[in-house]
């Protein structure tokens, strides 16, 4: 069973780790998951873009949704977000285990997708999942560079 929210703070995130870099990477990866998980909701004071730094990189690998991957900028990320917002109408994070380095963390995340909207054979209100790899680069508190590894389960 999935957590009910990232807000939640698993063990995974590294609670017994000592006060430092490490420890403040963690918790706003945290953060950021949590603040995905309300701006689907539609809450309108959450807002994960800032956790982003202005020059900031996503890559997304190649997966069902983007067969060629993706590489994007601080827009093309809003632009993204906006189509699925159209796609999920809800969705959630657990983390399963969490790795932090200086001023790097890697994610290994079970994600479940409500959707608004009917997807090969899954109907409208059903959950989707996937298995994501989340690697994160954090610059004076700001998300640097984001890459994931997004594994959908068939649908």
């Amino acid at each position: 069973m999935i957590s009910r929210s990232a807000a939640d703070a698993p063990v995974a995130f590294g609670l017994a780790l000592p006060p430092g870099e490490e420890r403040s990477n963690l918790e706003l990866a945290r953060q950021y998951l949590a603040a995905i998980e309300s701006a689907s909701a539609f809450d309108s004071s959450a807002d994960p873009l800032r956790f982003f730094a202005p020059d900031v990189t996503q890559i997304e690998y190649p997966n069902q949704f983007v067969p060629k991957g993706a590489t994007r900028d601080l827009a093309a990320i809003l632009e993204a977000s906006e189509r699925g917002r159209k796609v999920v109408r809800a969705q959630r994070y657990e983390v399963h285990s969490a790795l932090a380095y200086a001023d790097r963390v890697a994610l290994e995340v079970l994600w479940v997708g409500t959707l608004a909207v009917p997807v090969g054979a899954l109907p409208e209100g059903a959950e989707m999942r996937a298995h994501f790899g989340v690697f994160l680069t954090f610059r004076q508190g700001r998300i640097i560079r984001q890459h994931n590894y997004d594994c959908f389960d068939p649908f």
